[in-house]
């Protein structure tokens, strides 16, 4: 996205993760997290690195649903379009629900 490197040309932490570690999340990490049937619902790849930038910012889940609707490095790091609206802040609250009951399970817990 060439409007993210034109207002940010010394660039930002979060397109450094996306030029380093684009392929760190895909879909398939989280593929038994959620029914094979039904409507496709957000990538819980791109949850999974809002997260990571969510951490990495100290941002609440309002303040990061803005910026994923607002930060175009936040889009270049996540992969989309300028007009993505982006999600409900609800949807990062019931996505760290599903990550804390995966990291119990397989004994990760901090």
């Amino acid at each position: 996205m060439w409007m993210a490197r034109a207002s940010n040309p010394r660039g930002t932490a979060a397109m450094w993760v996306r030029d380093r570690l684009e392929e760190l999340f895909t879909d398939e990490h989280f593929a038994d997290w959620y029914p094979v049937y039904g409507r496709r619902g957000l990538s819980p790849a791109r949850l999974a690195m809002v997260s990571v930038l969510q951490y990495a910012e100290n941002l609440t889940d309002r303040q990061v649903a803005e910026a994923v609707r607002c930060r175009l490095d936040w889009k270049y790091c996540l992969g989309l379009e300028l007009d993505d609206s982006g999600f409900d802040y609800s949807v990062l609250s019931e996505f760290g629900t599903a990550w804390s009951k995966v990291i119990w399970r397989i004994g990760c817990w901090p």
